[in-house]
C-alpha cells in the first residue's frame, strides 16, 4: 500500500494534470472555433487524455517492475533512444515543425525522443557510479561523457537548445550529488558551455530570442510577439482572474497557448490566486520528493529521486520564468500541465519510479524495524 506521502504526490500530480487538461481543452477549442478549423473541438482533450492513460499504465508498470531493473536497462534504453534521435532527421519518419526536427511520426502521432533522453542520461550515469565507485576513475568519467555527447549533440542539431541546457544543468547537479572531484568535471563542463554557447550563437533563432527577451516591444510582429502577449495575458488576470473560458489572448492573440505559454492563459482566467495554487503544487511536489529521497536506504535510489524531482521542478521554474518574462524563451513544457504527449508520458513514468522507490524504502524500514 502507498502511504500518505505517496498518495499526496499522486494527488498533487493529478490536480495539476486535471487543471492542465481543462486548459488544453479551453485553449484548443477556442483556437478551432476562432479559425473555423475543420477539426473536432474535443480532439486535443481526448488526445491528451489518451496520452495520460498510456502514461499512467507505463508508470504503473515501472512501479511493479522496480527501479533496479530500470537502472540495469538504462544503457540499452539510452542507445535505443539515441537511434530514435537519428531517425528524427530521416524524411517521412521524422517530423519538421516550426523549422525543428524533434519528433518522429508514430501512426499519425508525434513522439519526441529527447523527452526521455534527458532522464536516461542521468540514470545511466547513476548506474555506473553506484555499480563500482572504485572503478569510476577519471578515464571512466571521460568515456562516459564522450558517450553522452552523442545524444546531446543530436539534440543540439535538431535544434533543441532548451533540452540541452536542462541536461547540462542536471549533470552538474548530479556531479555535486555524487561528490565527483571537481577537477574531473569543472573545466570540461566550462569548455562544454563555451563550445555549446558558441554553436548556439550561430543559430539564427538564438540571438533573436535573446533580443526578444531583452526588448520584446522592438519586434512585436516577430519574436517579441509571444512574450509580449504573455505579459498582457498574465497581467490582465488580476487577483481572481476573468473566469474559466473568458480569456481573450487565447483567441489567436497568443500562439502556442496550449503548450509553452498555457500558464499565461491560466493566469488570465484564474489570476494571482490560481497561479499561487499552481506554484504551491509544484513546491509541494518538490517537498514530497525530497522527503522521499531522504528516506532512501541506498545511494542509487537517493540519487534517482533527487534528480527526477529536481528535473520536474526545474522545468516548471523555466516555463513559468519564460511566461512571466524573467527568462528568454526555451520551448520548455510545463510538467503535467502543458499539451505534449511525450512530455506527459515521461513524467508519469518518473512518478511511477519515484513511488516504487518510496515503496521499497518503506519496506526496508519495516524489515529493519
Amino acid at each position: 500500500m502507498t502511504d500518505k506521502k505517496g498518495l499526496a504526490l499522486l494527488l498533487s500530480v493529478s490536480i495539476l494534470f486535471i487543471m492542465g487538461l481543462l486548459m488544453v481543452f479551453n485553449t484548443t477549442a477556442a483556437e478551432i472555433l476562432d479559425r473555423a478549423m475543420d477539426r473536432d473541438i474535443h480532439y486535443a482533450f481526448v488526445r491528451q487524455l489518451l496520452y495520460a492513460v498510456v502514461g499512467f499504465l507505463c508508470g504503473y508498470a515501472i512501479w511493479l517492475i522496480g527501479y533496479q531493473t530500470l537502472l540495469r536497462l538504462s544503457g540499452p534504453l539510452l542507445i535505443f533512444f539515441s537511434i530514435l534521435l537519428v531517425l528524427v532527421f530521416v524524411p517521412k519518419v521524422g517530423l519538421q515543425i516550426n523549422g525543428a526536427y524533434r519528433w518522429i511520426n508514430v501512426f499519425g502521432n508525434s513522439f519526441q525522443p529527447s523527452e526521455f533522453v534527458k532522464y536516461l542520461i542521468p540514470m545511466y550515469y547513476i548506474s555506473k557510479v553506484v555499480a563500482d565507485p572504485e572503478k569510476f576513475t577519471f578515464k571512466a568519467f571521460v568515456r562516459l561523457m564522450l558517450l553522452f555527447f552523442i545524444p546531446i549533440g543530436l539534440i543540439l542539431v535538431e535544434p533543441d537548445n532548451g533540452t540541452v541546457f536542462i541536461i547540462g544543468c542536471t549533470l552538474m547537479v548530479l556531479f555535486v550529488l555524487t561528490k565527483l572531484r571537481w577537477v574531473y568535471w569543472l573545466l570540461p563542463f566550462l569548455a562544454f558551455v563555451l563550445i555549446g554557447g558558441a554553436i548556439a550563437s550561430q543559430m539564427p533563432h538564438v540571438p533573436d530570442r535573446i533580443r526578444a527577451f531583452m526588448n520584446p516591444e522592438a519586434d512585436l510582429l516577430g519574436k517579441g510577439h509571444q512574450p509580449h502577449q504573455a505579459k498582457i495575458a498574465a497581467g490582465s488576470g488580476g487577483l481572481l482572474g476573468k473566469g474559466f473560458g473568458e480569456s481573450l489572448q487565447k483567441m489567436n492573440y497568443l500562439p502556442e497557448a496550449r503548450s509553452d505559454y498555457i500558464a499565461a492563459i491560466f493566469a488570465e482566467e484564474f489570476g494571482f490566486i490560481g497561479m499561487s495554487l499552481m506554484i504551491f503544487l509544484y513546491l509541494f511536489i518538490g517537498f514530497l520528493g525530497y522527503t522521499i529521497a531522504m528516506e532512501c536506504r541506498n545511494l542509487a535510489s537517493f540519487y534517482l529521486v533527487s534528480l527526477f524531482i529536481f528535473l520536474i521542478c526545474f522545468q516548471a521554474f523555466l516555463n513559468l520564468g519564460v511566461v512571466s518574462g524573467l527568462l528568454p524563451s526555451k520551448g520548455i513544457n510545463l510538467p503535467f500541465f502543458s499539451q505534449g504527449g511525450s512530455c506527459l508520458l515521461s513524467h508519469f513514468i518518473v512518478v511511477g519510479l519515484i513511488l516504487n522507490i518510496h515503496k521499497e524504502s518503506r519496506a526496508s524500514h519495516v524489515n529493519s524495524g
